[in-house]
């Protein structure tokens, strides 16, 4: 939801950047594992309790995430592998990055409130990621949701380089649930819409 208003100022940059890193045989899947070592460096740092350096390097980690789609496009380098690759780091970055922060409070005393708090919003961005793919599998596209990945990154970072983490938690662990029930409302709606009854199960 976000990004869409986001992106229009990024994707310039992006652009040239993405120009500048073709030049120089620089490959997608090069900058999407670049982004990926970023996040198990801010994770490190973030189970150290360096709290705002670690969420600086993960900033920087998501300008990654954000590069890699921009150069496959621009230089005609995009393929299903990258895609998944691209995908599957994603979840990876995320689960490791609350892993990281889980690890943090779990030795600082009175920190239950945060530890479910990130248990909550990591069950929160799987199902937001399951029911998308899932949707998918039925032939139903379905990108809604009021908190989508970069949003989630965007609320995280704010809160650990401005030391408003607990808040920020709050807001992850509410708004990623209600995003994943937006997605299920959406894809029952459009299944109503559908000929025919759609299969149910694994």
């Amino acid at each position: 939801m976000m990004s869409k208003y986001i992106r229009p100022y990024v994707l310039d940059p992006m652009a040239r950047l993405a120009h500048w890193l073709h030049q120089r045989g620089v490959t997608p899947n090069a900058v999407t594992l670049t982004g990926f070592a970023l996040t198990l460096v801010s994770t490190l740092m973030l189970a150290r309790g360096i709290l705002f350096w670690g969420g600086l390097v993960l900033w920087a980690a998501s300008m990654f995430d954000m590069l890699d789609g921009a150069l496959a496009r621009y230089s005609n380098q995009v393929s299903k592998f990258g895609a998944f690759l691209d995908s599957t780091l994603d979840r990876y970055s995320e689960s490791i990055t609350f892993l990281g922060l889980a690890f943090y409070f779990a030795y600082v005393p009175g920190s239950q409130t945060e530890l479910l708090l990130i248990f909550l919003t990591l069950i929160g961005s799987w199902m937001v990621s399951y029911t998308r793919a899932r949707a998918e599998g039925l032939g139903i596209e379905c990108k809604v949701g009021i908190l989508q990945r970069p949003e989630r990154l965007t609320i995280l970072i704010a809160g650990l380089l401005l030391g408003l983490v607990l808040p920020a938690l709050w807001i992850l662990a509410i708004f990623t649930n209600v995003t994943s029930f937006q997605r299920i409302y959406e894809v029952y709606t459009q299944v109503g819409r559908l000929p025919g009854k759609q299969s149910v199960g694994d």
